[in-house]
């Protein structure tokens, strides 16, 4: 089962939202290469609100992930200052229960 989660909300500057989703599509061939991210998904939750939601079968492949180049990028486009209103908040979870098909 995978065991491992990170959701990380992100709110874009006025005007950038299309930018921030743009970016956010752009990510999909890193997370690809990654063969320890199960699931990567980039959601918009409202006009402005976005976030990325990951799962991990174990920490090994969620510390690849934060150590790899999606995270890298995100962070890099943060610290430009032009798409975010604050900096990406990372949060760790943990999964309960899941459902694969």
């Amino acid at each position: 089962m995978t065991k491992f989660a990170l959701y990380v909300p992100l709110e874009a500057k006025p005007g950038k939202e299309e930018a921030v989703a743009e970016f956010l599509r752009s990510a999909v061939p890193l997370v690809n290469a990654e063969p320890g991210t199960i699931s990567w998904y980039a959601i918009q939750e409202g006009p402005t609100s976005f976030a990325i939601f990951d799962t991990f079968d174990d920490e090994d492949g969620r510390d690849a992930h934060l150590n790899g180049r999606v995270a890298a990028a995100l962070m890099a486009k943060a610290e430009e200052g032009d798409l975010f209103t604050k900096p990406p908040q990372i949060r760790k979870l943990s999964i309960l229960a899941d459902k694969r098909s």
